[in-house]
C-alpha cells in the first residue's frame, strides 16, 4: 500500500467513489430533507470532490443503487423496527421495498454529478457497493490501493462500503462533509465513533488539498 504517513493521495493509488449521488437522493421530494442538504450544501461538496479528482486525473467511480421495480431482488429482514428505528407494528416486519428502482427518472445520477464517458459507473443491489459488483476489480486492476468515499447515506451504504474496504485493506477516506444521513445523529456518530478507527476522516477542502499535495508525485 502507498498510503503516506501524510495521507496524501496520488491518482496513480487513490480513486474517488461516489455512492447513490442519484437524483432521488440529492434533490429529495421531502422539503425538509431538501432543506438540510442546501444548508450543508452537499451537492456543492461532491461537486468539488468530483472535480478536484478529474483535475488531478484520479479514477472517478460511481456506484448506484439498481433494484428491480418489482423489489424481486430484495428479501425480508428480521429486525425490530424500519429504517427509521419507528417499531412494527405487532412486532411483525414488513419486507424492505427500496423507494427508488432502476426504471425510475430520479434513478439517474443527479444531473449536476453527470458521469463523464472515463468514470466508471457500477449498478449495486445491497448497501456495501462491493457485494457481487464490480468494484475491487476495478480498483486492483488499475493498482488502487486508497478509496475517498462520500455520498448518501453515511449510516447505510457508506458505512456499509467502509467496512467492506476495510475487510479489504484499502485505504479508506471519507469526506465528513460530502456525506449525510437523515436519520438524526448519525451522521456524527459515525464521523466521530466509528470512521476514525479504520479511516482517515477529512472535510471536502482538506481531501481535495491532500490530492494537490502529490501531483507528479507519482
Amino acid at each position: 500500500m502507498k498510503w503516506s504517513p501524510s495521507g496524501n493521495l496520488s491518482a496513480d493509488h487513490s480513486a474517488l467513489v461516489l455512492f447513490d449521488v442519484l437524483h432521488a437522493y440529492i434533490h429529495p421530494t421531502d422539503p425538509e430533507r431538501a432543506r438540510v442538504l442546501a444548508e450543508r450544501d452537499l451537492l456543492g461538496a461532491l461537486r468539488r470532490l468530483r472535480n478536484a479528482a478529474r483535475s488531478h486525473n484520479m479514477t472517478v467511480l460511481y456506484t448506484l443503487a439498481r433494484h428491480a421495480p418489482d423489489s424481486s431482488d430484495v428479501v425480508a429482514h428480521l429486525t425490530d423496527s424500519d429504517m427509521d428505528l419507528r417499531p412494527w407494528p405487532d412486532g411483525v416486519a414488513v419486507p424492505f421495498s427500496p423507494g427508488v428502482k432502476r426504471d425510475d427518472p430520479s434513478a439517474r445520477i443527479a444531473d449536476e454529478l453527470a458521469a463523464d464517458p472515463d468514470d466508471l459507473v457500477l449498478p449495486k443491489q445491497r448497501w456495501s457497493a462491493f457485494f457481487q459488483t464490480s468494484l475491487e476489480l476495478n480498483l486492483r486492476a488499475r493498482g488502487i490501493d486508497t478509496i475517498i468515499l462520500a455520498g448518501l447515506s453515511t449510516d447505510v451504504g457508506i458505512a456499509s462500503t467502509a467496512f467492506s474496504a476495510r475487510d479489504r485493506d484499502f485505504g479508506i477516506v471519507v469526506a465528513r462533509d460530502a456525506c449525510w444521513s437523515h436519520r438524526p445523529g448519525n451522521h456524527d456518530f459515525f464521523m466521530d465513533r466509528v470512521f476514525p478507527r479504520m479511516a482517515r476522516v477529512r472535510s471536502t477542502d482538506e481531501v481535495v488539498s491532500l490530492m494537490a499535495a502529490t501531483d507528479g508525485a507519482g
